[in-house]
C-alpha cells in the first residue's frame, strides 16, 4: 500500500527569476515528473498564481465573508503543489528533497489521511 503525500512549494515574495533560469528549473522538474510517472507514483501537480489572486472564505457570526488576498501575510507563499504516492515518509522525503534541490525553494512534505491502493 502506498500513501499519498502533498509536496508544497513555498516561494519568496519578490521578483520572478529570469526566463533562462526558470527554463532550466522547469526542465529539471519535468525530469522528476517523468520519473514519478514512470513509477506510477505521480498523482497531480501544478503551479499557482501569485497570492494577490486568491480569495479567502472566512466564517464569522453565522455568515461566510469573502476576503481578497492570501489567508495570511508572509514573506513566502504557496507557489505550487504536487501530489505523489510513496511507500513511506522516507520515500516521499526523497522526492521532496529533489524538488528542493532543483528549485532552491522550501518544500513541505505532508501525508494525506488514509491510504490508497497501488
Amino acid at each position: 500500500m502506498k500513501k499519498q503525500y502533498l509536496l508544497s512549494m513555498y516561494q519568496p515574495q519578490g521578483p520572478i527569476p529570469d526566463a533562462e533560469f526558470l527554463a532550466e528549473v522547469m526542465a529539471e522538474l519535468g525530469k522528476i515528473r517523468s520519473e514519478l510517472q514512470a513509477t506510477g507514483d505521480w498523482v497531480f501537480g501544478q503551479g499557482l498564481h501569485q497570492p494577490d489572486t486568491s480569495t479567502v472564505l472566512r466564517p464569522k457570526d453565522g455568515e461566510v465573508l469573502v476576503v481578497d488576498g492570501p489567508f495570511t501575510e508572509g514573506k513566502e507563499y504557496l507557489g505550487g503543489v504536487t501530489v505523489i504516492k510513496a511507500v513511506d515518509l522516507d520515500a516521499a522525503l526523497a522526492w521532496g528533497r529533489r524538488y528542493a534541490q532543483v528549485t532552491g525553494l522550501a518544500i513541505e512534505v505532508r501525508p494525506f489521511q488514509g491510504e490508497v491502493e497501488d
